[in-house]
């Protein structure tokens, strides 16, 4: 699996997606837009309604609810992370990120731009709040 690069500052979630559904971002922009969704919509990284409805739009299944993060270990084998998480203005916020494991390797797919590498492994840097498991 590789990272879809984010081409707007607030499009993780979209990107993430993309990452997910194996297409480019502008497909998954574009798709996302048709249903109402856009990347500036503060609901992308404040709730999880509509990366929900754009993912199974993808045909990806999602768990049913979103989880706590413990540890690495324990989270399966594809996930939706929320890494990040802050409060703004009284609304939780986060950084969506896709943490994979294949094989032996686990590592986190970032969508960040500004990032050198996007298929990251410094676990210890992020700081999961929740995720929510992604059908393999």
């Amino acid at each position: 699996m590789k990272p879809v690069i984010q081409e707007e500052a607030t499009g993780c979630a979209i990107a993430c997606a993309a990452t997910l559904a194996g297409i480019s971002y502008r497909q998954a922009r574009k798709i996302a837009n048709g249903m109402g969704i856009f990347a500036e919509d503060k609901l992308l990284w404040s709730e999880t309604g509509s990366i929900r409805r754009l993912l199974e739009s993808l045909n990806i299944v999602t768990g049913g609810r979103e989880m706590p993060f413990s540890k690495w270990d324990s989270l399966p084998n594809r996930a939706l992370l929320a890494i990040k998480w802050h409060m703004e203005k009284g609304r939780p916020n986060w950084h969506w990120v896709v943490f994979v494991r294949d094989g032996g390797a686990s590592y986190v797919l970032d969508p960040k731009k500004s990032l050198k590498r996007n298929m990251r492994t410094d676990f210890g840097r992020m700081k999961p709040k929740w995720f929510i498991e992604i059908a393999s």
